[in-house]
């Protein structure tokens, strides 16, 4: 496969695409390879366009020629993004990837609304397109190249995990429908003289508006702070719990600095009757290993729960046994109960699922309604409840 040979030849160490250097190579290479090709592709559907007076073929090749400057941007970001952490920035600057990201998908927009208004002139003052088959032929030629770009791109960005290296895939790929699009245009003009290619060329605009707007979601998604991956939480927890004496987990929080620059917070919950100096060096273990095999910053905040009394396992059981009755709740933490005499508080955490929750539902009168159960069963302890949401 020419991807792989492409990197194997040009990348060293291609295998450690955890290493900052190796990442950057990857990015570098992708955007070289779309610098080429886009630039190829631009003089020859320029070079067509003005041959056949296509609209739609002139406008496919400026959408070309802004891919080739969006690998510029690309290569550019990924160089930026390796910029060590400073006093102003010190996390990185892992995000200006995003960003490159964000300027392309704009580039691609703006190309999309002046083409658009170019067609939209065509229909209104339309003129002879020329059919000739070289040209044609080499329409159909680039389809080939941005199909073989896209899935380059998509190998490159699945290597390291970008997400300006898929979105450049994508951006390819919806090249391939556009150009394909022109080619039927230059084709029905071979048998009519109606203005099919300013009509063609609207509908090529459509799409690379539609494409850069798809990349604009993309890209900002994480700038604005997008829920953390699924599989990557799973691990996180499955790895704490796996810990001895960690009995359960809650709370993770996972920040997002650029890609491979992730830091993470968790609270785990702990037996209360064994030595803190037990439990802080566990602690300590799991945060350095789990941190070192998912290449991210894991801070574990411990909470100890009380496995001893009595009357608080039991009351905890009820309160799990009312909670289990509403669909909305998925479970319960840092369940405790404080004071003494007749009078004690019951305070916990309970998570709801966001998916199932019923909107008209307040959080407010979602915690008077649990309060209400648990009241019937324990008149004497008054409630404290914190409702958390899970967004997962």
């Amino acid at each position: 496969m020419l991807s792989k040979l492409l990197v194997h030849k040009f990348i060293k160490n291609y295998k450690n695409t955890e290493e900052e250097s190796v990442r950057t190579g990857y990015g570098i290479l992708g955007g070289i390879v779309g610098i080429l090709v886009n630039l190829t592709l631009f003089t020859t559907k320029l070079i067509i366009g003005i041959i056949s007076k296509s609209i739609a073929v002139t406008a496919d090749a400026f959408n070309n020629l802004s891919d080739a400057a969006s690998s510029i941007i690309t290569i550019l970001g990924f160089k930026l993004s390796n910029i060590p952490a400073d006093e102003e920035h010190p996390f990185g600057h892992g995000r200006i990837e995003y960003i490159s990201g964000l300027i392309v998908a704009f580039m691609v927009m703006i190309v999309g609304f002046q083409f658009i208004k170019s067609s939209i002139q065509r229909i209104l003052n339309p003129q002879t397109v020329i059919f000739e088959t070289i040209p044609f032929v080499l329409i159909l030629l680039s389809i080939g190249f941005k199909v073989w770009l896209s899935r380059f791109n998509k190998f490159i960005g699945n290597s390291i995990n970008s997400t300006a290296l898929k979105a450049a895939s994508l951006d390819a790929l919806g090249d391939v429908v556009t150009s394909s699009t022109v080619a039927l245009s230059l084709l029905l003009s071979k048998w009519t003289s109606f203005p099919v290619d300013g009509y063609i060329g609207v509908i090529v605009s459509i799409l690379i508006l539609y494409s850069g707007f798809s990349l604009v979601k993309d890209t900002l998604n994480p700038l604005l702070g997008e829920a953390p991956d699924e599989e990557l939480v799973k691990d996180i927890k499955d790895g704490v719990l796996s810990y001895e004496n960690i009995t359960g987990v809650h709370d993770l929080i996972i920040h997002n600095y650029g890609p491979g620059r992730c830091m993470a917070s968790i609270h785990a919950e702990v037996p209360s009757n064994i030595s803190i100096v037990k439990i802080h060096d566990i602690i300590d273990t799991a945060e350095k290993e789990i941190s070192e095999k998912f290449k991210i910053h894991l801070v574990i905040h411990m909470d100890p729960i009380n496995v001893d009394d009595k009357e608080v396992l039991n009351t905890q059981k009820q309160v799990a046994e009312i909670l289990d009755k509403n669909p909305m709740i998925k479970s319960m933490h840092d369940f405790r109960v404080v004071g003494e005499g007749e009078r004690k508080n019951l305070i916990f955490d309970v998570v709801v699922d966001s998916s199932k929750r019923n909107k008209s539902i307040s959080d407010e009168h979602l915690k008077n309604e649990i309060c209400s159960e648990i009241k019937s069963i324990y008149p004497h302890y008054e409630c404290i409840i914190t409702i958390d949401d899970d967004f997962m």
